[in-house]
Formats: structure tokens, sequence, C-alpha cells
């Protein structure tokens, strides 16, 4: 090594140690969150922003030069405890932190790949995940790294060390509660909703200190359950959801209607409202329930100072498909006859877009978004669904003999399902990872039981197409548009970003992270990262160059419960590895 090198060298490493060893000083703040859109030298919240449009304003790595985009690091999380890996990587001052399966978390230096950290949570024999062991993230605060587990509890972890801080449980796991989706920070609450709605249990969203775990309020998301908020430790009421029970619920199904807030939610600092979905009623089988079922299969609109549920909308009233309503709002303005509109899309699961006023959740517009509804013929002008009967399957006989059976589409894993979509700011365009695919479906007798599956229902899932199930969409929002399509074989089960470069990276199950230009869905770029890509990209700058990163590791619903789908996807690999590519400084231009 030259003499000039090695000063080049221990120069670069002593800046990248004073960085890492800087961090300790560099706790999260209000600020750091509210500015996360914006700021492109950190991702401190799920969603890259409040809102959760999953766009970068950088534009360093564009249509130019993606194809020297390249891998710098790859950290494996090591061991045995592969399945599915869905988390979104969050990057503050050069740490990068990420959950993977089985409720772990790492922390890991963003230059080298090097392991700073590692938490495993202890858990129990007997918790009962849904839809895999998979954890989606962690919320940043202050000092800490908060995240949930397969336990229902929350634990905030020391974020130099990894030592635990404090622990709170959240829900009882063995009645089915679990949770999977990455916590939110509002001005300087933790926001969290829990999973569990297959079980008979009843949905929530919760407000704590993400100080010490302190409770500061909880809002039931079904009809009928008193909210509360807590002064000292004492809980106080804060009304009924829905007013009463029984308003839209038959009898005593309200006390285990589901409706689980599994995703978790986006905050609007413009509205100063929170934006949770809920999902679907219990059971499936919805001749037992006859009526609206508020508020399963709902997007919720939240006061994050006392869980007040400010409005609602209900994309799928008596839902009997379980089609829930858990997917993303994300806020998103735009201008119609000289005036500004403050506007909400969300991709349901089942088929239909909708615009919504985020301002008070009225209707805008919904379209399809997939090629193949059956169960609804549209919508009316006020979003709801006109039903289209024959493709509800029917009631159970008195005999205890299962109900007539119907081929539906999409299927209950959704037109789209967890995985986030992006909004483009630079195309005004959504980017929507999509799934083409129905299901034979029937009801059965069920009756709930603590800590059991509580559906009445089975179902066969099947592909609609032999060449594709997977579809990214790149859709319109003020006219229902699909602008260009990527289709894809096996169905796409991972996040999506979109850049001011005119960029949209995804993943396929098939291993590839995969860049697009978002203004045509021309493919610019692959790289094959060996197993499946099911969880969220992200991208910032550090050093001056821009950085890509994302989760590797095969598994979710998809295999789990997708019929016929899962025996297409059956061969793939599991894994678990956090890549990371940048684009060197040398091929960096602008696009303007």
């Amino acid at each position: 090594m030259t003499k000039h090198a090695r000063s080049s060298f221990l120069l670069t490493t002593l800046v990248a140690a004073m960085s890492v060893a800087g961090v300790a000083a560099a706790n999260v703040t209000n600020d750091d969150i509210r500015a996360d859109a914006t700021n492109n030298s950190q991702v401190v919240t799920n969603g890259m922003g409040l809102q959760g449009q999953r766009y970068s304003t950088l534009d360093m790595l564009n249509t130019e030069n993606v194809s020297s985009l390249q891998p710098v690091w790859a950290f494996s999380l090591g061991g045995e405890k592969q399945r599915g890996q869905q988390s979104q990587p969050m990057i503050k001052d050069g740490v990068m932190y990420v959950t993977g399966s089985y409720s772990r978390v790492f922390a890991v230096d963003a230059r080298t790949g090097a392991k700073l950290w590692q938490y495993d949570a202890r858990l129990p024999d007997g918790i009962m995940p849904c839809c895999d062991v998979i954890n989606r993230g962690v919320a940043l605060w202050d000092n800490l790294v908060i995240f949930g587990t397969l336990d229902a509890k929350l634990v905030a972890l020391d974020k130099d060390t990894g030592k635990v801080v404090w622990r709170k449980t959240v829900a009882d796991y063995k009645a089915g509660y679990s949770i999977t989706a990455a916590p939110l920070v509002v001005d300087g609450k933790l926001i969290t909703g829990v999973s569990g709605g297959e079980f008979g249990v009843v949905g929530k969203i919760e407000a704590y200190n993400p100080s010490n775990g302190e409770l500061l309020w909880t809002r039931p998301t079904i009809e009928g359950h008193m909210g509360y908020t807590y002064e000292d430790g004492k809980a106080v009421e804060a009304g009924i959801s829905g007013g009463e029970a029984n308003q839209s619920w038959p009898g005593d199904l309200w006390k285990t209607g589901g409706g689980a807030p599994w995703l978790g939610g986006y905050y609007d600092p413009e509205t100063n409202l929170l934006f949770f979905g809920t999902g679907n009623p219990a059971p499936w089988n919805s001749h037992l329930r006859p009526g609206d079922n508020l508020y399963s299969s709902s997007r919720l609109a939240l006061n994050p100072d006392n869980g007040q549920i400010v409005w609602h909308f209900q994309t799928t009233p008596h839902d009997g498909w379980d089609f829930d309503g858990v997917n993303e709002l994300i806020s998103f303005n735009y201008e119609e006859d000289g005036k500004e509109v403050k506007a909400a899309g969300t991709a349901d699961r089942n088929g239909f877009f909708y615009v919504l006023d985020r301002t008070n959740g009225d209707f805008i517009r919904g379209f399809p978004f997939v090629d193949k509804i059956t169960w609804a013929t549209g919508l009316d002008e006020n979003g709801r669904p006109i039903y289209a009967d024959d493709y509800r399957p029917g009631a159970p006989t008195e005999s205890g003999d299962a109900g007539r059976q119907v081929f539906t589409a999409p299927a209950f894993l959704g037109g789209k399902n967890w995985m986030p979509m992006s909004y483009g700011q630079n195309t005004g365009l959504f980017y929507v990872p999509s799934n083409e695919w129905g299901m034979d479906i029937w009801n059965e007798s069920t009756t709930y039981k603590k800590g059991a599956a509580y559906l009445g229902a089975g179902f066969t899932i099947k592909p609609l197409n032999e060449e594709y199930i997977g579809v990214l969409r790149a859709m319109d929002p003020k006219t229902g548009e699909e602008i260009w399509r990527y289709q894809n074989e096996a169905p796409l089960w991972g996040g999506v970003l979109s850049t001011k470069g005119n960029l949209v990276f995804t993943g396929n199950p098939e291993g590839y992270l995969m860049a697009f230009d978002s203004r045509n869905g021309e493919k610019l770029w692959q790289f094959n990262t060996g197993s499946g890509v099911i969880g969220s990209p992200i991208t910032w700058e550090m050093d001056g160059e821009q950085y890509v990163s994302v989760m590797s590791g095969w598994g979710g619903a998809v295999p789990l419960w997708g019929g016929h789908v899962a025996e297409r996807v059956k061969n793939f690999t599991q894994g678990g590895t956090l890549w990371t590519f940048k684009l060197p400084s040398s091929a960096a231009v602008s696009q303007r």
C-alpha cells in the first residue's frame, strides 16, 4: 500500500469511526421525525415520512445511471431463524436498524455492514401468528429503538447498546393477539395497533409514552367497546366506539368482532390526524353477523391526543371474503378546478382504489385497480360497494353442512395486501404492488373459543393467469387510469419506493430487487439477492453518495395460505439478508 493510499485509508477509517462514535449523542427528536420525508440523510419513520408516501427527493441516482448501482455489503441475520423478512430498515447517523423474523432487532454499521448489536425477544411456545413470524420494523425515538413482538409486547432498546430499557405487554397472546407492524411516534406519543383478527380478538389502537411505556389512551376498533384515556395511571372513560353496542352487529358478536389494525398507521401533520386501517370482522362467515359490522374493514381517522375517532370510511361493509381494510391510507395533495384538494389514497384488498377527502373522510372517487372483480359490480356515489349477491358464499345448513361454494375475485389475500405502495410526488402517480388471483370460498359453522381460529370458512386460492400473478401498476388517482404495468410470474409481496430520479424500486419472490422508470415502467436494473424480496426498500444519502437498502428473505402469508399459488412458489429459497447498494460518486449526475 502506498503512503497516499495508506493515508486515505486511515482518514476514511477515522471518519467512519467518528461518525459511528458520534451516534451516542445524536438522539432522534420530534423535529427529525417531522422532517423525515425531506431529510435525505436519514430514514427515521416507517414510510419514509409520517404520511407514508415512500418517496425520496434524491436524484443523484436516476434513470440515466441506475445501471451503475452496485452492492457494497450484505449482512446476514444468521442462525436458523429464516422465514419471511418484511422489515423496512431505518437509518440515522451512519447506523441502520432493522428487524428480522421471530422478533429480532439488529443495529448495523451502514458503511461496512458490521453488526453493532443484536436483540432476540424471548418468545413463549404458545404464540399464534396468523401469517408467518414476520416483523415490519422499528420506531426510533430519543435514544430508543422500539418494536412490537409476536407475543404482543412493546420493547424499547437503547439504540447504542441494544439493552432493554422498558418492556410493556399490550395484549394477551394466549387469546391470539400479536404485533407485527412498526410502531409510529407522533409528537412524543408511541402509537401501535394489534394483530389477531383470525382469533376473534377485539382490535385496538393505543398510545404510549415512548420514554417509559406508560399507557396514554386506548381506542377499540369494534363498535360497542369503551375507549379510555389515562391520567396518573388511572383509566378515564373516553366514550364507546360508535356510541353504543349492537347498532351494526347482531347479539353479542361485537364482543369478539375482530377488526384488528394489524398493519399500523400513518400521520398527516396538515390535518393532525392518525390514519389506521382495520381488519376483517370475525368470524369470516358473514351470515352469522348481518349488518355493516363497524368498524371492521374500514379506514379510521383518529385524534392523536386522545384516540377519538374523527371519521371513518368502510370499504367493505358486511365483509364476507376477508378483504380487511388495513391497507395504508396515504396523504397527498392535488389541484382540481384551481383548488388544492387534501386527499388520501388507498388500494384495498377488495380490488378497488379509493380517493378520500382526508379532512372529513368523504368519498371523492373509486375505481378498480385489478383486472377482475366479481363480488361487486362497482361503487355507488358514496363509495359503498354494489354487491353481486351470487358471489357471496352461502350460509351453512341447519344440519351443519357447508354453504354454497362460490369462486370470487380477488382472493382473500387481496388485489393488494400488506405491501406498501408509493406515491410519486414528481409524477402524481401511485405505484401499486398488486396480484391477480381468485378463490373458491365456502362458509362453515363455527363458535368462538379463546385462542382458537375463528373463521367459519374454507377457501382455495387460484391464479387467474398462467403467465403472471403479480402486477406492479402505476395508477393515476385523479382519473383511475392505469399508466403502465409490469407483470411478474409469482405474486408480488414487497413494498415500493419511488424517487425524484424517476425511479421505482420493488422486489419479487424470485429474488430480484428491480428498478423501473417511473414514467413508463421500463425495467432499468435488477439484482439477484438470493432469496425472495418481500421487504420495503429505502434510499438515503451518506458521504455524498446515494444508497439503497432492502431486506431479502422469502416467506409471509403466500406460502402458508396460497393454495395453488403456493405450489407455484414452493421451491423458492428462504433467507435473511440485509442488502445495501450505492451509486458511486463518479456516476452521480443529477437528473433535471
